[in-house]
């Protein structure tokens, strides 16, 4: 088929869906502005080891470690903005038909684009937590020194350092945001994977758990993901350019 009759299907797909949801990957962020974590010239992971940088064992060891290498992502999330594929999805759930919005992604544009219904099952950097007495703490209050003068964040209570909220590697993911997330993705009867590899786990598997259901999939991402040959509708192309298209036929069907 051709790029716009895979437009006009994935439309007709949501359209028709009763509980229609999106599994969002770093490949709806880049076109804001941040980088993936896999791409060969500049993710994240082409010039680090992501065990010795961001894991949970090594934020233990090294907390300055991590903060030093997550310094400029810290910046360019705080200077992005919603993407045209953000908005896109937030219109679409604000019609109704949208249910749910899954995302990998830890950078909040969802919820800055208007998304109300967003599950972070890899956390969140909004806020920070004490690694000893585990007070909480918004992410603004120590953000502006950090970006700044790469400070690093200790709890006010008892000095310790303070942990994004966001999983690191070898982490457990939030436990309540997850099964909500597998609810959903049971329950689905369209699920829309934007800008997602779908390669790590267990989030890559929640399509599974969909078409397991016969719920109707959709693709959108550059390369390709081990679920192609299982969807109804795949685009790999630019995320910012199809899904509105994609909701413009929404309102034409």
């Amino acid at each position: 088929m051709t790029e716009q009759e895979n437009i006009n299907l994935a439309a007709e797909i949501i359209q028709q869906g009763k509980h229609a949801i999106v599994l969002s990957g770093a490949g709806i962020s880049t076109p804001s502005g941040i980088p993936d974590f896999r791409s060969e010239d500049d993710g994240l992971w082409h010039h680090h080891d992501p065990w010795e940088v961001a894991s949970l064992i090594s934020f233990r060891h090294s907390p300055e470690g991590f903060y030093n290498w997550f310094q400029p992502m810290a910046e360019r999330i705080t200077q992005a903005e919603p993407n045209a594929a953000h908005i896109t999805l937030a219109k679409l759930e604000s019609s109704g038909s949208i249910k749910a919005i899954i995302t990998q992604n830890i950078d909040g544009l969802h919820q800055k684009a208007g998304s109300k219904r967003v599950h972070e099952v890899h956390g969140t950097v909004s806020t920070l937590t004490c690694v000893s007495c585990y007070v909480t703490y918004n992410v603004n209050e120590f953000l502006e020194s950090y970006v700044r003068d790469g400070e690093i964040p200790h709890c006010r209570d008892c000095g310790h350092v303070l942990k994004p909220d966001a999983i690191l590697l070898g982490e457990q993911l939030p436990v309540k945001t997850f099964q909500k997330a597998e609810a959903h993705a049971r329950k689905a009867d369209v699920i829309l994977v934007v800008g997602s590899s779908l390669e790590v786990m267990p989030v890559a598997g929640l399509p599974m758990r969909s078409l397991e259901n016969g719920a109707s999939l959709i693709i959108i991402n550059n390369a390709a993901t081990y679920l192609d040959e299982r969807a109804d509708a795949v685009l790999r192309t630019d995320v910012a350019e199809v899904l509105p298209a994609i909701l413009e036929s929404v309102a034409n069907v």
